[in-house]
């Protein structure tokens, strides 16, 4: 058993990476428990392991006494010398203590004890690993699933994908093996634990760093992105080069590399935009493809009042509000997005658009229009439909009535001929 013991210990410090020295060490404590059980009390208990033959003692240091009042305590002056010739009354002499089939005992104690262990030390090994490596992109296996949690295999690790930092429309099976972002390494009270992130628009930015030399290297600025994860990020790049296109960079000769981090997201839209420093400038670039008419920036309270054309206000604000809210996400700014107001003429507008019509017709007076308007003839349709009496029955109108239908029907002609000049033709035919 106590060889079986050494050989867990090697197999754990060569696999786990734990030092067999502190396993020894937790042991020993294991084995000082189960024998303070099974020895009973004894002064200044302590327990060692051979760390060769894992052979277990027991050990207890007795006050050497002319008369032994305590056996746990002391112990006389003639047994003394057997195990310490030299020694006097008053000194301390280590005595083993091992009870029979101590062995059994102590190694079913001290494996429980290394199993608690190695779980701690694990962790330990975790946290010391992975504290420097928040922000890195990192592959695994898709192991478990705990509740709406996904475990994820990381090789001598696990990590957690909590439910709060997946992709609502991505479906994980047991077994695929996907790459995340690192979000944190948080110590819990089950010890540490590694918060990976498929969400986070962080990992946007370490996919894009990857996949574009530009950025890695500094040319190219990431200044802000906004992400709405499984359906569409937005993300504002600027070039300390101005010889360097940011926006080309990133999408890559015929979009390749953009095309590479659309396929690692499954298919979420991106759209990079080049940073502006004005913000109007940045909020038409952010909207795009809405074509904007005009804006109103509110800088005391950061907020940006965008008109739009009536055709172009669903475009702009996106599905169920997206393209809005990425946009003041992007930005910093409340962006509030509103169509243009149609002039809808007023009542006396129509009316003086009514009399100049019927004025503009030969042989009608301006008079005599505002007469026929005030008496509800807006058009020259109204003056073909009526009858020479009923118009001659307005005060105003009396016998003109007669000359106004004639410059009517004459101005009712000549429309006809200039909208139709072939009609008398075909007639004559």
């Amino acid at each position: 058993m106590n060889n079986d013991l050494i050989a867990v210990l090697e197999y754990w410090e060569r696999e786990k990476g734990i030092s067999k020295d502190d396993l020894l060490r937790v042991v020993q404590e294991s084995l000082l428990t189960a024998a303070k059980k099974a020895v009973g009390p004894a002064r200044n208990l302590s327990c060692t392991i051979d760390p060769k033959t894992g052979e277990i003692k027991a050990w207890a240091r007795l006050v050497v006494a002319e008369k032994v009042v305590s056996r746990h305590d002391q112990i006389s002056l003639a047994d003394a010398r057997r195990i310490k010739p030299d020694a006097q009354l008053g000194d301390e002499v280590e005595v083993e203590v091992t009870p029979a089939d101590f062995g059994r005992i102590a190694s079913q104690s001290a494996k429980q004890a290394l199993m608690q262990q190695l779980r701690r030390a694990e962790k330990a090994l975790i946290f010391e690993e992975f504290k420097d490596r928040t922000g890195d992109i990192v592959s695994g296996v898709v192991r478990r699933f705990d509740r709406s949690d996904v475990i994820i295999d990381l090789g001598r690790y696990e990590a957690i994908l909590p439910s709060r930092e997946r992709v609502p429309t991505e479906d994980y099976q047991i077994g695929e093996q996907i790459r995340c972002y690192v979000k944190a390494v948080e110590n819990t009270p089950r010890g540490p634990e590694i918060i990976l992130s498929r969400a986070d628009p962080e990992f946007v930015k370490r996919l894009f760093a990857r996949e574009v030399s530009e950025i890695n290297d500094g040319t190219i600025e990431i200044v802000s992105i906004a992400r709405e994860p499984g359906f569409r990020t937005k993300m504002a790049v600027h070039s300390r080069d101005p010889k360097v296109d940011p926006v080309g960079a990133c999408v890559g000769l015929r979009g390749q590399r953009v095309k590479n981090i659309v396929r690692e997201l499954n298919n979420e839209k991106v759209d990079i935009i080049r940073w502006e420093p004005d913000i109007r400038d940045f909020v038409k670039r952010a909207l795009s493809p809405a074509q904007v008419r005009s804006l109103e920036v509110d800088e005391a309270n950061r907020r940006v009042r965008v008109i739009v054309a009536p055709d172009q206000l669903s475009l702009a604000i996106g599905k169920r509000g997206q393209n809005a809210r990425l946009t003041s996400r992007l930005t910093g700014w409340h962006v509030d997005i509103e169509a243009e107001k149609e002039e809808v003429p007023d009542f006396e507008a129509k009316i003086e658009q009514a009399v100049q019509a019927l004025a503009a017709i030969p042989g009608i007076s301006e008079a005599q229009a505002r007469v026929l308007v005030q008496s509800g003839f807006l058009g020259l349709e109204d003056l073909l439909h009526v009858e020479e009496a009923d118009l001659a029955e307005i005060e105003a109108i009396g016998d003109q009535a007669s000359a106004i239908l004639e410059a009517a029907r004459a101005e009712a002609a000549r429309r006809t001929v200039i909208i139709d000049p072939g009609a008398s033709g075909d007639a004559g035919d």
